[in-house]
């Protein structure tokens, strides 16, 4: 595989929450439609504050049921 590389390509950042990727703006713009598809948005789009809860909050378990055993006839 060759790799062409061209000089001053404006790249853009597209994320879907879980991926991100980087594709040239030319190819965006022609492939919106697919991207929004997919559920690509531009990264810049997506500018989300983080909130940090500090919740200590601890579930107890209840112990399991002990099952009794069968006994076999012979």
């Amino acid at each position: 595989m060759i790799k062409v590389i061209t000089p001053n390509i404006p790249m853009v950042k597209l994320t879907n929450g879980i991926k991100t990727i980087e594709r040239s703006k030319i190819q965006y713009e022609s492939n919106i439609k697919h991207f929004i598809m997919r559920g690509f948005k531009l990264v810049s789009d997506k500018i989300k504050e983080v909130k940090e809860t500090t919740d200590n909050k601890v579930v107890q378990l209840k112990p399991k049921k002990k099952k009794a055993k069968k006994k076999w006839k012979t």
